[in-house]
């Protein structure tokens, strides 16, 4: 079914629809054969790949795009690296299903815990129910070393841990806010670095208190071998807060090795501006940033060949041709387009330039890390996805 002629269609049609279309864009903007994509992939497991020790690179955007500007062939030239380089190395999942709440942290959360979280997207709060990094840690008897969120936004400072009894304070991931940190660097006024430092494109005027995991800057000398002034002159010849983001990731990478690291963009979501240029800047920019973290993954020792890595929007926007939307601008609607998103998985044993086209649930990603990375994550509402857990 066309994209276009949606308008009547049932849910399931339109994610059907959707994820067709997306598959037939892989297939041609990235020169693949038709016989070289499957609706499976042969499951592989880490063991029998030869990989001890297996690690894992998620990456998210706060802050979906639509197909007309990515997986569409009038989108094609804004993701050239997750066409071209990064989905011959991947599986690609073409119809995964965000049931929860669109807003960015609780949506974020839900990721995180494989539990569709309901609590207020702007309320200072921790997930209610454990985050993937409790798991990891308290299972496999890791360090707290071994698991680090690096988040745009301060409103995600709780995103480390729980505040479920049986997990909780002690056994989440260290949080890294760069732009917290960018901000106790410079001091108060300082106007360079402005572009760096806006918090939120949806609540401009949100301000969250500050409390929970997220690291200090003393902290961040001693973790990332990084002087206040380095880190500074960095951040100044950088263009985005995603841009710093990574910077912080790849020093994070290089100095402590995390196996779990996971980095949420957000330059996408400077949509809620308004700015539709600004918008597909953001996509470019997510878009190259991915193929930069993968680059790093390959180049790392402590990485290279041992790591799976997960690239996933939290959830959509809206069409054009919703009245009750406000197109690219906002994901107001609740509707199946503001809801189907994809997932890109790239790492040792899993198929590559393979697309599923069948529905997942965006919660099925902590079942799926549990699974490669041999924990058991026993309150999640999701599944492990069979072609690569």
């Amino acid at each position: 079914m066309p994209l276009r002629n949606l308008k009547t269609a049932s849910p399931r049609e339109v994610s059907a629809a959707v994820a067709s279309s997306r598959r037939e864009f892989l297939r041609s903007a990235a020169g693949v054969a038709a016989g070289s994509l499957f609706s499976f992939a042969p499951r592989v497991a880490l063991a029998a790949a030869g990989v001890a020790q297996p690690k894992a690179v998620v990456v998210t955007f706060g802050g979906g795009a639509r197909d007309e500007e990515t997986f569409a062939p009038e989108g094609q030239e804004n993701i050239p690296y997750l066409v071209q380089t990064l989905f011959p190395q991947s599986t690609f999942y073409a119809q995964v299903v965000n049931k929860g709440i669109l807003g960015h942290y609780v949506a974020t959360a839900s990721l995180a815990t494989g539990v569709y979280e309901t609590f207020n997207n702007f309320a200072a709060v921790s997930p209610h129910n454990p985050t993937v990094f409790e798991y990891f840690r308290k299972d496999l008897h890791r360090r707290a070393s071994d698991a680090w969120v690096v988040a745009p936004s301060n409103g995600f400072n709780r995103i480390g841990e729980s505040d479920h009894r049986s997990y909780g304070a002690g056994l989440g991931a260290g949080v890294i806010l760069p732009k917290h940190l960018l901000a106790s660097s410079i001091g108060a006024g300082s106007t360079d670095y402005g572009h760096l430092l806006r918090d939120s494109y949806e609540a401009p005027f949100y301000t969250p208190e500050l409390a929970g995991n997220e690291v200090e800057m003393q902290k961040l000398k001693e973790l990332l071998k990084l002087s206040v002034d380095d880190f500074t002159a960095s951040a100044r010849s950088l263009a985005s807060p995603d841009e710093l983001s990574v910077y912080i990731a790849r020093r994070l990478m290089r100095e402590v090795a995390p196996s779990l690291l996971w980095i949420t963009l957000h330059d996408i979501d400077i949509a809620h501006s308004g700015t539709y240029s600004m918008y597909l800047e953001g996509i470019r920019r997510s878009d190259r940033l991915c193929a930069e973290i993968w680059k790093a993954i390959e180049t790392e020792p402590e990485y290279a060949g041992k790591t799976t890595m997960y690239i996933l929007p939290d959830f959509g926007r809206d069409s054009d041709s919703d009245p009750g939307g406000n197109g690219f601008q906002h994901h107001r609607t609740g509707d199946p387009l503001s809801r189907t998103t994809w997932m890109m998985v790239l790492g040792p044993g899993i198929g590559k330039g393979v697309v599923i086209d069948r529905p997942v649930d965006s919660i099925d990603l902590v079942p799926t890390l549990g699974a490669r990375l041999g924990f058991s994550p026993r309150f999640a509402h999701g599944k492990a996805l069979e072609e690569i857990a």
